[in-house]
């Protein structure tokens, strides 16, 4: 893929990143909470995992109009996504009643990983200092 279409397709995948975790992750926990949601009802912890994910949201948009200055955020973005969803899937699969998840937020988790690592494989390499 030419440059040119790569950086293309990356500033697009950060505006629908961007505005997934920033407007769909909380209609998400509500239409379909055993794929999304760890609690049932109202839970704080739920409040906070939204609040962060709408905040990445923000600065993924905003990243977009320049993602070659991002590339930190774009990095962040890639491992965080990784990792949490690496963590997940144990608790997943490791709790039958968290079975839906495996189909649900985890995968999510990591296409957003690999579509932001194959259009920006810098950032793949960015927390290592090359």
């Amino acid at each position: 893929m030419r440059a040119e279409d790569r950086l293309k397709y990356l500033k697009v995948s950060l505006l629908v990143f961007g505005a997934t975790f920033l407007f769909a992750v909380y209609p998400l926990t509500v239409l379909w909470p055993a794929g999304w949601a760890w609690h049932h009802g109202r839970s704080e912890y739920l409040e906070m995992i939204i609040a962060i994910y709408a905040t990445l949201g923000i600065f993924l948009l905003l990243a977009a109009r320049d993602p070659e200055r991002h590339t930190s955020l774009i990095a962040f973005t890639i491992w965080s996504s990784i990792v949490h969803g690496a963590v997940m899937a144990v608790q997943a699969m490791g709790n039958p009643m968290h079975a839906g998840h495996l189909a649900g937020d985890v995968p999510a988790l990591f296409i957003v990983a690999a579509v932001l690592g194959w259009l920006c494989p810098r950032a793949l390499r960015a927390p290592f200092g090359n």
